[in-house]
């Protein structure tokens, strides 16, 4: 890894791979995320971005290859320590069966950092869910619990926060909320921020570049202008286009 990559560079994948059995879902020969931007990763159902986000995540290892996080190579790096710099709201949250205060400040709590009740009640002022913090989890609606498990991301603050189709199950209200707290957190704090998501509009909106994944590889990563008005791939022309047949 070259000193210029380590000193822009959050995340810097070099000759990756990752393999289920016989079967190559991932296959990456270089990438680097950069410091304190939103990236967006999109591509077909299928095509390796859920496994990218755990890779990401440190939920797996890769097969082959190497990954790098703030310019240390992650297998020489203590575990938990650097866990705890990364945080993911998923498609799918999965919160406690407890109430959703006791939901926002679970990962504060494990990481030492909860010091006061307000970051709690702030964090769920920001996502508008003022006044349930004593509602059971299990009473919500999909859409609150989305904006619990963002709240519950958000007030961590880590150095990266990976998102996963953050909004696919949302009414447009409630995207359109997510979608202004992810922008305001990256304003405020700075955060690097990889977006998954199948909405090209919402890409657009939110991300300063954009990466294409094609059958487990990258075709091409881009400033977001450029990715959608100006592609160097006609892979990428046909799939903001609606073109691609997959």
């Amino acid at each position: 890894m070259t000193a210029e990559n380590k000193k822009h560079s959050l995340y810097h994948i070099e000759n990756l791979q990752k393999q289920y059995d016989t079967r190559t879902v991932l296959k990456i020969d270089s990438l680097s995320i950069h410091r304190g931007e939103i990236i967006a990763i999109l591509g077909p159902s299928g095509s390796g971005k859920s496994t990218l986000l755990r890779l990401l995540n440190f939920l797996e290892q890769p097969t082959k290859g190497k990954i790098y996080f703030d310019g240390t190579l992650v297998e020489d790096m203590p575990r938990i320590e650097t866990r705890r710099e990364v945080t993911t709201v998923f498609q799918n949250p999965q919160l406690l069966n407890r109430s959703v205060k006791d939901n926002v400040e679970f990962g504060l709590k494990i990481r030492g950092k909860l010091t006061s009740r307000k970051q709690v009640i702030y964090a769920l002022e920001r996502v508008g869910l003022a006044g349930l913090e004593h509602s059971s989890a299990s009473s919500l609606s999909g859409g609150e619990l989305q904006r619990v498990a963002l709240a519950r991301a958000l007030v961590l603050n880590t150095e990266a926060l990976l998102l996963d189709e953050p909004t696919s199950n949302l009414d447009p209200y409630n995207t359109s909320l997510l979608e202004s707290l992810i922008t305001e957190h990256h304003q405020i704090h700075k955060s690097t921020i990889v977006l998954v998501t199948h909405n090209l509009f919402q890409a657009r909106r939110l991300a300063q570049r954009c990466a294409l994944l094609l059958d487990g590889q990258l075709v091409e990563v881009a400033p977001t202008n450029t990715f959608f008005d100006a592609a160097r791939d006609i892979r990428v022309s046909a799939f903001v286009n609606g073109d691609m047949i997959y």
